[in-house]
């Protein structure tokens, strides 16, 4: 398995760092992987002159998978907008065809507490958002800043979705429920918007090959709503790329912290980026205090779906779940009673309980 290895900027190479300790342990017990570094985001543009530069598109082109830190700094927010540290990552997602993005919202039983919602209402949750990544208004065209004709600035971007581009994405979703509580809600705003109308008309149709499943439909703001209101009632949630983006963060926090949350960016080839859901969290960039377990299930789920290697992903997430249970957190999750850990310090215990 040939494996590139992003680190990114901000807390990036700490979190991967220890994520790349887990893998190794696999690997020292036979199996095969190979780690190939390159640069993305402000740490490419630093070397480069580029957040995405054709040295790290021809690395990660080659691999078999992607593992990436965080981008981003406030001392890029000054740079042309083409070269921003997020504009790397727009761009391989868009390079490699990352079309399926997976968001697991898993609360682990001993951190039902630093939840800010009370604990019997998010006890047991396990949500998966199902976001399309690389269509609707973050990519359409046209885009841009203009003056009108009455003389006034204005900004102005374009929502569009062609129809091969929500049928793929419904069939994941779809295929996903079906391993999971065949339960699926279609998440839109049809009564506005004729691109989320398009949206539900397709899932629906696509829904007629899965006839096991029960769809659902709710309107995004409802959504946002009911996931605090009452976030169990759902199981997999399918949306396009700017309410999945939203509704995959407000759902990261009922987990407690957005440090526990993994995420998946896959292709047609099953081809993927596995990153945590958090940023670069640069005001803590350093100081070894990140928390690196959305890493680390990171690359559970990148054995788990690139390569199908499930004993070995569950190896991983049961290590994780036995570190918890042992009472071990990082600052971000710590509680009274409980025994606080910098980043290292907590790869440390995740290896020794593999």
């Amino acid at each position: 398995m040939k494996i590139a290895v992003l680190a990114g900027d901000g807390i990036g190479p700490e979190i991967v760092e220890q994520a790349l300790r887990v893998l190794k342990v696999l690997r020292d017990e036979g199996l095969a992987m190979e780690f190939i570094e390159a640069p993305l985001g402000g740490q490419a543009y630093d070397a480069y002159g580029s957040p995405y530069p054709e040295f790290t598109q021809k690395i990660c082109h080659e691999a078999d998978a992607v593992l990436l830190g965080a981008v981003g700094g406030p001392q890029y927010d000054q740079l042309d907008r083409p070269l921003r540290p997020e504009r790397g990552l727009l761009a391989i997602r868009k390079d490699l065809g990352l079309f399926a993005n997976l968001r697991p919202a898993v609360l682990f039983p001993e951190l039902a507490n630093a939840s800010t919602l009370k604990p019997e209402v998010v006890a047991g949750l396990d949500i998966m958002i199902v976001r399309e990544l690389t269509g609707d208004v973050y990519f359409g065209q046209p885009r841009g800043m203009r003056v009108n004709d009455k003389g006034e600035r204005e900004g102005f971007n374009t929502m569009i979705y062609s129809e091969s581009e929500v049928r793929r994405i419904a069939h994941v979703a779809f295929g996903i429920a079906m391993k999971r509580g065949k339960k699926l809600c279609s998440v839109d705003k049809a009564n506005v918007l004729e691109t989320t109308e398009f949206w539900k008309e397709i899932v629906i149709d696509v829904g007629r090959e899965y006839p096991e499943v029960e769809l659902s439909h709710m309107y995004v703001d409802n959504a946002a709503m009911q996931l605090i209101r009452n976030p169990k009632q759902f199981d997999v949630i399918v949306t396009g790329n700017i309410f999945g983006d939203i509704l995959s963060d407000e759902a990261s926090m009922l987990t407690g912290s957005i440090g526990m949350l993994a995420s998946a960016s896959l292709n047609e080839t099953k081809k993927g980026l596995y990153e945590p859901s958090h940023g670069s969290a640069p005001d803590i960039a350093g100081k070894n205090l990140a928390n690196p377990l959305a890493t680390i299930m990171s690359a559970a789920m990148m054995l788990r779906y690139s390569f199908g290697l499930e004993a070995a992903a569950g190896r991983i997430e049961n290590a994780v779940k036995k570190v918890l249970a042992s009472g071990y957190r990082t600052a971000d999750i710590y509680e009274p009673g409980t025994k606080k850990l910098t980043c290292s310090e907590m790869g440390d215990q995740v290896v020794a309980a593999m």
